[in-house]
């Protein structure tokens, strides 16, 4: 199993996630990702400036990543990983702010690729996925595809 494979099933073991970008939009990627993962058991928690104080997917959104980790904490959880739908030169910030949280994982979308925040993520010991999918890797780990 390589390595991104490995961070891959280890993340989708854990249930709580935060969802970086999210948009209120249901024909948004990051819509359909986060209400697939809601729908098979993922504690999802939004994330998007311009939603905080709304709901999306029946969560309240935040507008920051600390914002989320904090009111998560409040409830005597955490944030086990970050699932970033940003452009790719907008993720290092992101990777940092989850880092700080205390996360234990990043994982950047499909078609976001940016090896520095990557480098940073695994050099702070979280997992760390790129340019990959968690509905199609959800997917096939359940063998729905």
């Amino acid at each position: 199993m390589t390595g991104m494979q490995d961070a891959v099933r280890k993340m989708l073991g854990m249930k709580t996630v935060a969802i970086v970008g999210l948009s209120d939009r249901a024909d948004r990627p990051s819509h359909e990702v986060a209400e697939f993962l809601q729908q098979h058991g993922f504690h999802i928690i939004p994330v998007n400036p311009r939603h905080a104080g709304e709901r999306i997917l029946g969560e309240p959104c935040h507008a920051s990543l600390q914002d989320a980790a904090r009111a998560i904490r409040d409830q005597g959880g955490r944030i086990d990983w970050v699932d970033i739908f940003r452009r790719a030169e907008d993720t290092p910030p992101v990777v940092a702010d989850a880092i700080a949280i205390g996360a234990r994982g990043v994982w950047l979308q499909l078609g976001i690729v940016n090896d520095a925040a990557i480098d940073q993520a695994r050099a702070a010991g979280l997992l760390a996925v790129q340019d990959c999918c968690s509905k199609i890797e959800l997917t096939r780990q359940l063998g729905l595809s």
